[in-house]
């Protein structure tokens, strides 16, 4: 089927052919001809991406009165992102018609707004808080609307918005029509579908609740430690991600958001915490993909129409099932493929079977990639940006005698390897040391903690005479991990990896070895650096050649337990020997 011969206007049919839209996609197909010719109440289930604005939008811009002073249509949608968005699109389907159309949203000057709305307008595209206040300001009468568009209406019920939409919807006429479009059918639409709606005809796009067909769906299961370390992983093996990462709280998302910079990655956050206007740049530097990946709750990135994202990493999975259809919908988009990634720790499993019978859709269990295969695949990046590099002949014409004569001693092979290590080099160290994360479905960490304690046993007198053992403040919970700590060590002190021996990560400290000769420089220059936000402290806890003290149960080789109290209960504090 074809546009012209769904019966919309040749005006809009214009406006398509100059967009490059060929053929309506299925919601488009089975709504359009339906909502243009009856005056009917509409039930519209189709995923995110799939268009469902062009569903409503070209039957409305062709049914609505030009040059009206109160509003036809009305369209009410979760939030300000999507308000303004499906503002653009419903105006570019008008150009060549005199249909005004006026988006009211907050955290604006809601003045301009009144003084837009009094100048005339066929169609409303509204937030349902900032609609309800020009409610009642009197400021807007919507008593000539014949056509009401819910869209995200499962959104707008998860964000609160039930009551403001009761009393929109009654503020209008009883004979209008009203048009709902939802990714999901929850009960809560299906009661306002109930009450404000009269025999409507209902289309799915797939079964209720179901995925988009084009999304790779593949959870990993790690230890929750390491669920950061996993996720920087996923980041890293796919070096061209243009992705969302989506956690459960603001605290979680900025805490994310941060980590994610510090180790330079490009990420930002959004959450509620921010003003509109940071927002609103943190969005449009993410639309101009001068921002690889934002960092979002689930609340702040409703309403996100954003082409091309590559990947929606679940750092964590929602609350409500419901949401994690708009997780992944928000990537393949218009036709295209995506991947929806998902972390959970051993005891999350049975969280993807239940999302999988909802959404009639099978998971892939993944593997965290190996530092191996990460660090080939991000070799190949880097030999791949040097090739495609574009050489600026005049630019560099007069340096390269200079460059050249640098490298006169030096074979071809041996510029390639110090080229690339140079830009290499320090991933490599970061993964140097790195293992497995992959975890089992339901294990435990206690065996494993025994098996690592059975090891420190049996390795115990065989340190080497020349290292020096460090104490650390920081530990698991503050997110520190071998490779992190090998990263703070080499960047401050010049130091190369080789030159640090073993590492223990524990809980809320840790201890390293190095070498006697570097005992100063490492103390004067890692001392109270950074972090993630953590001050991290170093301190001399033996020397080499010293017997070392015994270790408590929890690997620490400083460390004494004290004694029982009389109540039996082990007390919590402990005494550093030096």
């Amino acid at each position: 089927m074809t546009f012209e011969e769904l019966g919309l206007k040749s005006e809009v049919l214009k406006s398509l052919k100059e967009m490059g839209f060929k053929a309506p996609t299925p919601i488009q197909e089975k709504a359009i001809p339906h909502l243009l010719k009856e005056e009917s109440d509409f039930v519209g289930l189709a995923q995110t991406g799939t268009g469902k604005t062009a569903a409503f939008g070209l039957p409305l811009i062709s049914k609505v009165e030009e040059n009206t002073k109160h509003p036809q249509g009305l369209v009410i949608c979760p939030t300000r992102e999507l308000c303004l968005q499906i503002s653009k699109d419903l105006e570019t389907y008008a150009k060549h018609l005199n249909v005004k159309v006026i988006p009211v949203y907050g955290g604006t000057d809601i003045k301009r707004q009144i003084q837009n709305i009094k100048k005339g307008a066929s169609i409303i595209v509204a937030t349902p808080g900032r609609l309800v206040d020009l409610i009642n300001r009197k400021a807007i009468s919507l008593s000539e609307v014949k056509w009401v568009v819910l869209d995200e209406a499962d959104e707008m019920l998860n964000m609160g918005f039930k009551k403001d939409i009761d009393t929109i919807l009654e503020k209008t006429p009883d004979s209008k029509n009203v048009w709902l479009f939802s990714a999901t059918m929850p009960k809560e639409v299906a009661l306002i579908a109930k009450n404000y709606m009269r025999n409507p005809l209902e289309v799915a796009i797939g079964y209720k609740n179901q995925t988009n067909e084009n999304i790779e769906h593949i959870y990993y299961v790690v230890k929750e430690r390491d669920r950061y370390a996993a996720l920087k992983r996923l980041i890293d093996f796919n070096p061209n991600i243009y992705g969302l990462v989506f956690c459960r709280t603001r605290r979680e998302t900025a805490a994310v958001a941060d980590k994610l910079g510090k180790d330079g990655y490009s990420a930002e956050p959004l959450h509620g915490d921010l003003s509109q206007a940071q927002r609103d740049m943190v969005m449009r530097r993410f639309r101009e993909k001068n921002i690889q990946i934002l960092v979002a709750t689930d609340v702040a990135a409703r309403g996100i129409d954003v082409d091309n994202i590559t990947h929606v990493i679940n750092y964590n999975l929602p609350d409500e099932v419901e949401n994690y259809t708009h997780r992944s919908g928000r990537t393949a988009r218009a036709g295209k493929k995506g991947q929806s990634l998902v972390l959970i720790n051993t005891r999350e499993a049975y969280k993807i079977k239940q999302i999988e019978r909802i959404i009639r859709t099978t998971f892939k269990k993944g593997e965290i990639p190996s530092p191996k295969e990460i660090c080939e695949i991000q070799l190949m990046k880097l030999v791949d940006r040097v090739i495609t590099t574009e050489v600026k002949e005049d630019d560099i014409s007069e340096f390269l005698p200079l460059v050249m004569a640098e490298f006169e001693h030096l074979s071809r092979e041996e510029i390639v390897k110090k080229f690339v290590s140079a830009e290499f080099n320090r991933f490599l160290e970061y993964y140097e040391r790195a293992g497995d994360l992959n975890a089992k479905e339901g294990e435990s960490d206690r065996n494993k903690r025994k098996d690592r304690g059975q090891r420190r046993d049996k390795n115990r007198g065989k340190d080497d005479n020349n290292k020096t053992r460090f104490f650390v403040n920081l530990g698991k919970r503050d997110g520190l991990n071998p490779g992190g700590l090998l990263r703070v060590i080499c960047d401050n002190t010049g130091l190369k990896s080789d030159k640090i021996g073993r590492i223990d990560i524990l809980d809320s400290f840790s201890f390293f070895d190095a070498d006697n000769e570097f005992v100063d420089k490492i103390v004067k220059q890692t001392n109270n650096t950074d972090f993630e936000g953590n001050k991290l402290r170093v301190e001399v806890t033996k020397s080499g050649g010293n017997k070392r003290k015994e270790r408590s149960s929890d690997g620490g080789g400083c460390f004494k337990k004290r004694s029982r109290g009389n109540n039996g209960r082990k007390n919590s504090r402990r005494t550093r020997n030096y």
